[in-house]
């Protein structure tokens, strides 16, 4: 049985000069170097209990582990801890298919009598935005900040991990709007950047752009993270927030609006995004300027979300005549 003391560090295998480990490191984020972390480990416990050889396992023993999980781990949750199985052994210079034939078939056999929809979430469209600003009444800080923080990631169809690295030297500030520069994204690892821009809304208190050169007055932000954390005694911390702390800001505000979600979807910071999307088709964007506003790589990912706001405007129903 592997000893976890002895299995590589993710990302690099080698022994290599500390400046090239370093750099090794860094080809994974530390929210998927993270969830490797935690799934390998997972494993690792799994196979002590069992018996197994986690380093390398059989594609027997990878199998079992997936079916152990299948009633109560999702589709998503079951590939993360496959990919995560195939890194570390990689890793370690041992061969390792995840589409072997008893691999494939277990997982096939899972999601036929286990299998589930995705909880998806739900778009956030500007009715919905405007009632989560409702609750930002006042000219507090905190409330500054969430209104701009809101706002941005709506217009920006923006991640929340891009969200909480915008720095103030990312913003360019005219009369027109904002250019916001992304230096880094998920679809970004190599750090090429890309520049969007955000024009000043129509409406005052549903403008980005205002409510953002607001937040960055009152909270004398110069340089540095834009959205901070605001103390109990209301002074602006240095420190950027987390990425956490967007999903706990909307959460809060969606309670105080009383805004909920059906039970097959889940309230979420993507729904910033997701939202975007499915408003500016409704409005009439075409596919290629969202798709540049979003970043997107994939027609299909994004018509996805195009998909979703089509089914009842566009259902063929409507050509019954009922």
């Amino acid at each position: 049985m592997s000893d976890p003391a002895v299995l590589p560090a993710l990302p690099s295998p080698l022994q290599a000069a500390q400046p090239a480990e370093a750099y090794a490191r860094a080809s994974l984020s530390p929210a998927t170097l993270r969830a490797y972390q935690s799934s390998w480990q997972a494993f690792l416990d799994w196979c002590a209990l069992a018996g197994r050889q986690a380093l390398p396992a059989t594609p027997a023993t990878v199998a079992e582990h997936l079916a152990s999980l299948a009633a109560t781990h999702s589709r998503a949750s079951l590939a993360k801890r496959l990919s995560a199985i195939g890194q570390y052994h990689r890793l370690a210079g041992h061969a390792f298919a995840a589409s072997h034939p008893v691999i494939h078939h277990t997982l096939r056999g899972i999601h036929r009598q286990h299998g589930r929809p995705a909880r998806r979430a739900a778009a956030l469209t500007t009715a919905e935005i405007k009632r989560l600003l409702a609750t930002c009444r006042t000219r507090g800080l905190a409330d500054l900040r969430d209104r701009a923080l809101l706002l941005l990631g709506y217009a920006g169809a923006l991640r929340r991990a891009e969200l909480v690295a915008i720095a103030r030297e990312h913003l360019t500030l005219t009369a027109d709007g904002l250019r916001l520069l992304i230096p880094r994204s998920k679809t970004d690892a190599a750090g090429q950047g890309a520049e969007i821009g955000i024009p000043r809304g129509q409406k005052p208190e549903t403008c980005p752009v205002r409510a953002l050169e607001a937040w960055l007055q009152a909270s004398a932000c110069r340089y540095g993270p834009v959205f901070r954390k605001v103390s109990r005694w209301g002074e602006v911390e240095p420190a950027g927030l987390h990425p956490d702390a967007v999903r706990q800001i909307l959460l809060r505000r969606a309670a105080q609006a009383g805004l909920t979600v059906s039970g097959q979807e889940r309230l979420s910071p993507h729904g910033l995004r997701a939202g975007f999307i499915t408003e500016a088709y409704r409005q009439g964007a075409r596919d290629e300027d969202i798709m540049d506003h979003t970043r997107h790589r994939d027609l299909r990912t994004m018509r996805g979300y195009v998909r979703r706001a089509r089914l009842l405007t566009e259902s063929p129903v409507t050509k019954l005549g009922l």
